[in-house]
C-alpha cells in the first residue's frame, strides 16, 4: 500500500525551523494500530492523518498521533494539515473535524495561515512535584484539568536556561509543562516540555499557545501579542483572542513530499 506523505515545518518561514509534522491524506481510516505504527516510524512530535468527512460537518476528519499515543489536540500539525489541503485544493479555508477538540478551521491569510483553536483557560494553582523538577522556581503556576500547566518566570533568560529533569517529569503523566516569560524581541517567550507524551521538548506547540493566549491576554490587557517558542529550532506565531477561540497566525514550509509504503 502506498500512502501520500508530506513533511511540513509549521510556524516557520524557512526549512529547518518551527515544528515538524507529517501529514498523510488517506482514502479511508486504517486500523488504529497501523496509524500508531506509522507515527512511530515518522518519529515526529505529531503525524496528522486526514480523511474526507462524509458526515457533511466539515471538509475533512483529522487525527493526530505522537510516536507513542493519539492526542486530543495539536496545533502545529493542524496548521500543517491546512497548508497541505489548501495547497492541493487552492481554496481559502478548510474545516477539520476532530475526535475531541471539535471542528477546527485553517484560513489562508497572505503568505501564511490563521488557525482557530479552543481557548484553554488555566487558573492559579500549585504543583510542587512539578515545579521542583523544572530547574528553577517559577513565580506563578496556572493549571487546567486537562493537563496544561503554565509556569511563569520573570525573564526570558530564565526560561532559556531551564534544564528540567525530563525523566522525572515523564513519570508525572502526559501533561504539558509550559514555561513562559515576557520576551525580549517578542511579547512572550516560552518553552514546552511533554516527556510523558513522548516529546521531551516540543519545537513549537500550538495547543500550548491556546493556553498562553488566555493567560497573556488577561495579563497584558490586550487581545493580541507576538510569541516565540525558544526551542532549538524555534517557532514564531501571533496569538489573538477571539471570544472562546485562540487564533494563531503562522507560516508553513513543505520540506518533503512523497510516498509512505505499507506492507
Amino acid at each position: 500500500m502506498k500512502l501520500p506523505y508530506w513533511h511540513v515545518d509549521a510556524f516557520a518561514d524557512r526549512p529547518f525551523a518551527g515544528n515538524q509534522a507529517a501529514v498523510m491524506p488517506l482514502e479511508e481510516w486504517l486500523d488504529d494500530a497501523i496509524l500508531q505504527a506509522v507515527a512511530e516510524e515518522n518519529n515526529f512530535a505529531e503525524t496528522a492523518f486526514v480523511v474526507k468527512d462524509a458526515s457533511g460537518e466539515s471538509h475533512h476528519e483529522l487525527r493526530w498521533f505522537t510516536p507513542t499515543e493519539e492526542v486530543r489536540l495539536c496545533g502545529h500539525a493542524t496548521l500543517a494539515s491546512g497548508h497541505v489541503l489548501l495547497s492541493l485544493s487552492g481554496d481559502e479555508r478548510v474545516a477539520l473535524r476532530t475526535r475531541k477538540a471539535g471542528v477546527l478551521e485553517v484560513r489562508r491569510v497572505g503568505a501564511g495561515y490563521e488557525l482557530a483553536l479552543p481557548l484553554i483557560r488555566t487558573e492559579p494553582g500549585e504543583w510542587t512535584a512539578a515545579t521542583a523538577l523544572l530547574g528553577a522556581e517559577p513565580t506563578e503556576v496556572w493549571l487546567d484539568p486537562e493537563g496544561y500547566g503554565i509556569y511563569l518566570f520573570d525573564r526570558e533568560e530564565q526560561v532559556r536556561a531551564l534544564t528540567p529533569d525530563l525523566r522525572k517529569l515523564e513519570a508525572l503523566g502526559n501533561d504539558q509543562f509550559i514555561c513562559t516569560a515576557p520576551g525580549t524581541h517578542t511579547d512572550v517567550v516560552s518553552r514546552v516540555f511533554v516527556p510523558g507524551g513522548g516529546v521531551d521538548e516540543d519545537s513549537f506547540t500550538g495547543s500550548a499557545h491556546s493556553a498562553l493566549t488566555y493567560f497573556w491576554t488577561e495579563r497584558l490587557g490586550r487581545e493580541c501579542f507576538t510569541a516565540f517558542q525558544a526551542s532549538k529550532r524555534g517557532g514564531h506565531a501571533t496569538c489573538r483572542r477571539d471570544g472562546d477561540k485562540a487564533v494563531l497566525s503562522g507560516r508553513c514550509v513543505t520540506v518533503v513530499k512523497g510516498s509512505f509504503y505499507l506492507p
